[in-house]
């Protein structure tokens, strides 16, 4: 896959709580700084991180506002809608970079609001 597709099987994937083909587009190796969780490394950790996500929410989309790629890097501005189980709402705006190789994700990072993800605290 080239990088834009690997984006779009990113938020696909997110969308459709399908948590661990999402964690399969990621190498062996990644690195993610995430704002909330702060750093990941290795898939393995990823995928353990993700484990239960789904149960934390009722419904949750990830939605891409703009998409910009350049050869093996990329930068997603989207929005966040969200519905804990507790039912508590969160909306959040939210800035990715990725940094692709051989057709998987091998360094994100991510920045947003983190006030919203406060009632999930």
């Amino acid at each position: 896959m080239n990088t834009r597709d690997v984006l779009t099987k990113y938020y696909e994937y997110a969308n459709a709580g399908d948590w661990n083909s999402w964690c399969d587009l990621f190498t062996e190796r990644m690195v993610m700084d995430e704002q909330l969780a702060g750093r990941v490394e290795g898939r393995d950790q990823l995928r353990s991180m993700m484990d239960g996500f789904g149960d934390m929410y009722s419904s949750f989309r990830n939605v891409p506002r703009r998409v910009l790629v350049e050869g093996a890097e990329g930068v997603v501005v989207s929005h966040i809608s969200a519905l804990s189980t507790r039912g508590d709402r969160i909306e959040a705006d939210v800035m990715n970079y990725f940094r692709v190789e051989d057709g998987r994700i091998a360094y994100m990072s991510n920045v947003h609001d983190t006030v919203p993800f406060k009632v999930l605290s």
